[in-house]
């Protein structure tokens, strides 16, 4: 069985989301900025 990091990490969100809506500006520009990074350093995929 293996568990991709991606839905993880979005269920999560999710959770923290629903238990603190204040978390949602946090975690949408948290998210946004990781995944620029990755977009600009390279190539890199999540299974």
């Amino acid at each position: 069985m293996t568990l991709s990091l991606t839905p993880l990490v979005s269920l999560v969100a999710g959770i923290l989301i629903l238990v603190v809506p204040r978390l949602l500006n946090y975690i949408v520009a948290v998210y946004l900025i990781v995944i620029g990074i990755l977009g600009l350093v390279g190539d890199v995929h999540f299974r």
